[in-house]
């Protein structure tokens, strides 16, 4: 095994067991609980989850998905987190190296993973992880090469102003709320760590992917224009997109539009 890949295999394991606490953060985040103690359990029969059964992915496997204790299923969303969160700590570990660039992108994608979740299954974004984010991209910003504090402020300003304005211009055209304050503040975040230019990349590449989904599942659905559907993921989706494919996907578009010519 080369050095390099057998470091890439460690990201990837350091990934997942990040993950499994990250299961712990979308479970009970949106009901207000501690995520220190209690210990991890079995919400049916409050079995306490040895350390064999919190391996992740691999215990899920052996457990064949159910509780050691009481026999009830586990939640498909605990391997799949830890299997997410492993894969995108190798891809960035991969792209960036052992660099401050490659932890606070680790930083910001643990969080997307956390907000993604939750957000599906509860249509929220909680503010304990997109408040502290903007202050936390923030502080990062004047320590990452090629990356500045002014950046990081612009990307604060232009990422939360614009979900604002599109927010208030629809209000006060329908007289209803199209858009919550979470998302606002979750690409405020995203600006902070990204810089403002990821902002109208975000921005298009969410609004494109969050149509033709919310159209498709309105189709096979057959509802209206009223179904409610969480933001947040797709904001999730844009900003990994801008990580890894930003800059190649701009010059693609510029290229294709002829910008880039003369």
């Amino acid at each position: 095994m080369t050095p390099s890949l057998y470091y890439a295999v460690l990201a990837f394991v350091f990934g997942m067991i990040v993950g499994s606490f990250l299961n712990v953060c979308i479970c009970r985040l949106p009901k207000d609980e501690s995520i220190v103690s209690p210990p991890s359990h079995c919400p049916v029969c409050s079995y306490q989850i040895r350390w064999y059964d919190n391996i992740p992915l691999l215990s899920y496997l052996f457990l064949k998905g159910k509780c050691r204790g009481c026999g009830t299923r586990i939640s498909i969303q605990y391997p799949l987190v830890e299997l997410l969160n492993g894969l995108l700590t190798m891809f960035l570990f991969l792209r960036f190296g052992p660099t401050l660039a490659f932890a606070t992108l680790f930083l910001l994608c643990c969080a997307l993973v956390v907000i993604t979740f939750i957000d599906i299954e509860h249509q929220i974004i909680p503010d304990e992880i997109s408040l502290p984010g903007i202050v936390v991209g923030f502080i990062l910003s004047f320590f990452i090469p090629g990356h500045s504090w002014l950046n990081s402020l612009l990307g604060i300003l232009l990422g939360g102003g614009s979900l604002l304005l599109v927010a208030y211009a629809y209000q006060r055209l329908t007289g209803k709320e199209g858009m919550g304050g979470g998302d606002i503040k979750l690409l405020a975040m995203m600006g902070a760590f990204l810089g403002w230019k990821s902002v109208p990349f975000i921005i298009f590449a969410s609004s494109l992917v969050g149509s033709l989904v919310g159209v498709s599942i309105m189709l096979v659905q057959k509802k209206n224009s009223k179904l409610a559907i969480p933001f947040g993921p797709y904001l999730a989706l844009g900003a990994l997109l801008y990580i890894f494919y930003g800059n190649a996907l701009i010059r693609w578009y510029l290229g294709l539009s002829g910008f880039n010519q003369g």
